[in-house]
């Protein structure tokens, strides 16, 4: 045996459900995401060792204040436009990753039981997605929601603040987040 592999790495892989996804994701969908439609044993204990190597293409996603998303992995070689989350935009970002999984799996004719499992997992995220008959429909329904377009556009300023912000930050600070500053006692 020569050790050679030509098994992806755990950064290849998770480059590849990232690419899949298009949006910052948690360890968690990253591994279902990649042991469903690609070849790999991505775990998440290995995706927490990698997500501060900078050598792995990997880093945080940033809050609007610009320290780490709880739990969310995004590709270094992202904008930090892309990096940068809300609630609302999560949401958004989610209807389209179904959306992106779903035509993924649907050009893929011998797409196997996993990967329906996870369509069926994804569904549930989508309003009316269980019992939906075209996934994607549902998913552009949700989408285009007046509730989530009203809440995308009233996020914008503030995230356009942060994204400014963060230019202005060092190129390690714009991969891995600001420090959180503890709440101080007594302070106004």
């Amino acid at each position: 045996m020569n050790g050679l592999s030509t098994m992806p790495t755990t950064a290849e892989q998770a480059r590849h459900a990232l690419l899949l996804l298009g949006r910052p994701a948690s360890p968690r969908l990253l591994v279902d995401v990649h042991s469903a439609l690609f070849d790999g044993d991505l775990s998440v204990p290995a995706l927490a060792a990698l997500r501060r190597d900078p050598a792995s293409g990997l880093c945080a996603a940033l809050t609007l204040d610009l320290t780490p998303a709880r739990r969310l992995v995004a590709l270094a070689d992202w904008p930090v436009e892309q990096r940068i989350v809300t609630a609302a935009g999560q949401r958004a970002d989610g209807l389209t990753a179904v959306i992106r999984v779903a035509e993924f799996v649907a050009m893929r004719p011998g797409a196997g039981r996993a990967a329906h499992r996870l369509l069926r997992a994804l569904a549930e995220d989508v309003p009316h997605g269980p019992e939906a008959l075209d996934l994607v429909a549902a998913a552009r329904v949700a989408l285009d929601a007046p509730e989530l377009v009203a809440a995308i556009e009233a996020d914008e300023p503030r995230r356009a603040a942060a994204v400014e912000r963060a230019r202005g930050l060092s190129q390690e600070q714009q991969l891995y987040g600001l420090p959180a500053v503890p709440h101080q006692r007594g302070g106004e």
